[in-house]
């Protein structure tokens, strides 16, 4: 659905709400008091809180000074300006949550706090580094990463070095690392911080909510200022943003949020759909309305959505408790073709039958730019990668080289603000053929060139700029000049809000969130992918469902499905179609909670309770696992461990999960010490279950016997 421009001629309620259906119309229309709208995937959310707020300035409810819209990411917030733009209400504040509290926290700290601001680290990495070394601990770029998602998760759960141990009980091994060492580095995180006078990203959410809590004059400002909030993506706020929100009301109820709490794929980040789910606890007279028409989706694709959802069996007490009741969509959309489930023999295979696919689609007409293969994990894209490139089929890495980074665009963007003063005193032409004008001199024609590689790439870039100024041109008026597009570029800019590019893009399951595209193709959608083997949990087993739920709903019309029975050409084929596809792939049937539909995984039988080499008894999981004490020597030998450790670095960075996700230290431990000569006897190591058995076992052994060789 398209934002239209306001008729000037037209009433306001046709200028505003004409083309909103009854419940979006019922969203824009109540303008005041709390109100929760309960958004399905491709109902219109953004469109109709765009034309709640619009409705509400030109009505003068609002003062478009006083709103104040909070979304998650830069490029939703950017998106969203760009419509309140196109209703003519530009002037209203969207921002994501760090870019509301920073620019609050700039303005206040020199009252509140004296002196500057200290400098904002773009980057953890180098510092918990730093952090690590002071507590002479080896860490690699892996260990690294993970300790800095878990400082992360611990900040935005407002926890503190000092509470961390109690409230993490349950966070597995961060890093490789005990928790009471992971403890340690978040102290010494912070202390290197100070020392360097620097605040990360979440000390400025910390720091805004702790001057807002002891500075009442301070507060009364910034609730002056605001008087209306409007929150979207509201099942993703951490319990520090919403601590943050809660001062910003300052005991008011002047909000508007929507979410899908079956679009909750963050929880790893502190993320929790509560606060969503009871909203209506928190305001008993809050209103409700449920967005429930899908306008993205054919019913093929709808229906195959709701039957994912639906077919979610009990995971327990807990679990159960969790998971929302899911909203059903109902499709909007003429019918269009059945999704597609394909099975390869491998993953080479799985690539090559994409492409193939990819290529019919570009010739029935489909745009590359409304293409998307998505994975689960970033390491499976580099055979699409290949599979495309041999194919002569242009792609884009989502989460790659930034657009506005790239060299033509940063030289497009020069010539073109250099060529504003010489077009305000020259005739007014239009927007898109001044700016093709422009940019054909760094290599833009009015067609492709037949070439591929690095000429195509920047002629694709310079063409996503010309589309992007025939799209505004269009959408703001004729008004709309050469200077007011370079201003656009350069909020995009720092927004990341970048123009659609003419290449089938490729990314992961999360990257593609808030995203849809013509046509889907869902990879790799077998057991230890999707769910992946890392969800040993109910609870995470049912995000994994929804993340495949995002997935699938970020189709427009072509939708497959596919997956490999063996991971490389020859290999054992022994990979089995995701759990989550049972019953809803054609001649397959719905299968039992054992096989984990949400259940808890089976356990392997105990492991030894005492040591192998002096006969106490065990203490800990970890000295269970390699089935000896800590204080009897290890009796691997040094190399076998150090190439298991190299073996599993590689892996988990080609992943891009955390290494002891693939394998405990403890795990690797115990395979050094047996040394498995075959699959059978890894498989009766604790710590290797069946999937990783699957996905990692031919290569341990591998390593072993490469090791030997030393």
């Amino acid at each position: 659905m398209t934002t239209e421009i306001p008729d000037g001629n037209a009433s306001l309620e046709d200028r505003i709400l004409g083309g909103l259906d009854a419940e979006q119309r019922e969203v824009a229309t109540t303008l005041t008091g709390p109100l929760c709208v309960l958004a399905g995937a491709g109902t219109g959310k953004t469109r109709a809180i765009t034309h709640r707020i619009a409705y509400g300035v030109h009505s003068g409810v609002y003062s478009p000074q006083r709103l104040l819209a909070v979304t998650f990411t830069a490029r939703a917030a950017a998106e969203m300006r760009s419509r309140l733009r196109d209703l003519g209400v530009g002037n209203v504040q969207a921002r994501t949550f760090h870019a509301a509290a920073l620019r609050q926290l700039q303005f206040f700290w020199p009252q509140a706090v004296g002196g500057a601001l200290p400098n904002l680290l773009d980057h953890k990495a180098q510092m918990i580094a730093e952090a690590a070394r002071r507590l002479r601990l080896t860490t690699d770029r892996a260990s690294i990463r993970d300790l800095a998602s878990e400082i992360e998760w611990a900040k935005v759960s407002m926890l503190t070095p000092a509470n961390y141990l109690e409230n993490a009980q349950d966070r597995g091994a961060p890093g490789g690392f005990d928790l009471t060492a992971v403890a340690r580095v978040f102290q010494a995180y912070e202390d290197v911080k100070t020392d360097r006078n620097v605040i990360d990203f979440e000390d400025v959410l910390l720091i805004t909510v702790g001057i807002l809590q002891e500075d009442p004059k301070v507060a009364a400002t910034v609730r002056e200022q605001y008087r209306h909030f409007v929150v979207d993506e509201y099942q993703d706020v951490s319990p520090l943003q919403q601590r943050l929100l809660e001062l910003w009301l300052g005991g008011r109820n002047e909000l508007c949020v929507v979410g899908d709490a079956s679009q909750t794929i963050y929880s790893f980040t502190g993320a929790s759909p509560k606060h969503l789910l009871g909203f209506k606890a928190q305001y008993p007279d809050a209103n409700v309305v449920k967005l429930v028409r899908d306008y993205r989706s054919t019913p093929q694709v709808v229906k195959l959505a709701n039957d994912l959802l639906a077919s979610r069996r009990s995971g327990g007490p807990a679990a159960d408790a969790a998971w929302a009741a899911p909203l059903k969509l109902v499709a909007q959309r003429t019918p269009g073709p059945q999704p597609q489930f394909t099975e390869c023999t491998d993953d080479e295979a799985e690539a090559a039958t994409v492409a193939g696919k990819i290529r019919a689609l570009l010739d029935d007409g489909v745009p590359a730019s409304e293409i998307a293969v998505l994975f689960r994990t970033n390491g499976q894209s580099e055979a699409y990668e290949q599979a495309l490139a041999s194919a002569g089929i242009g792609y884009q890495l989502r989460g790659g080289e930034r657009f506005f980074a790239r060299k033509e665009v940063r030289d497009a963007i020069l010539q073109l603000r250099a060529a504003t003063r010489a077009v305000s005193e020259s005739e007014p032409q239009p927007l898109g053929q001044l700016v093709r004008d422009i940019v054909a001199s760094l290599g833009y024609t009015d067609t492709a060139p037949h070439s591929g590689g690095a000429l195509r790439e920047r002629w694709e870039s310079l063409a996503a700029l010309v589309a992007l100024a025939d799209e505004l041109a269009q959408n703001r008026g004729p008004q709309f000049g050469l200077a007011d597009f370079v201003n656009e570029l350069q909020e995009r800019s720092v927004a990341q809000h970048a123009p659609t590019v003419q290449g089938v893009t490729l990314a992961s399951l999360h990257a593609a969130k808030g995203l849809e595209w013509d046509a889907v193709f869902l990879v790799g959608m077998s057991e230890g992918l999707m769910p992946i083997s890392f969800a040993d949990t109910p609870a995470a087993v049912d995000e994994e469902r929804r993340l495949l739920y995002v997935g699938i709903t970020r189709a427009r019309e072509h939708l497959s499905l596919s997956w490999s029975t063996a991971r490389t050409p020859g290999g054992r084929a022994n990979r089995k179609p995701s759990r989550f596809l049972d019953g809803l792939r054609p001649d397959s049937v719905a299968t039992s909670a054992a096989r984990g539909r949400g259940a808890a995984p089976r356990r392997k039988a105990a492991a030894p309770a005492s040591c192998r080499v002096c006969g106490s008894m065990l203490a800990s999981g970890a000295e269970r696992k390699v089935g000896r004490c800590s204080q009897c020597p290890p009796s691997y030998e040094e190399q076998t461990f150090n190439a298991l450790r190299e073996w599993r670095k590689d892996v988990a960075q080609s992943a891009d999960v955390p290494a002891f996700v693939v394998f405990t230290d403890a795990t690797l431990t115990a395979i050094a010490e047996a040394r498995p000569s075959s699959l059978e006897e890894l498989a009766k190591l604790a710590g290797v279950g069946p999937s990783k058995l699957e996905r990692y076992g031919e290569a341990v052994l591998a390593v072993l016997t490469e090791s030997s060789t030393f």
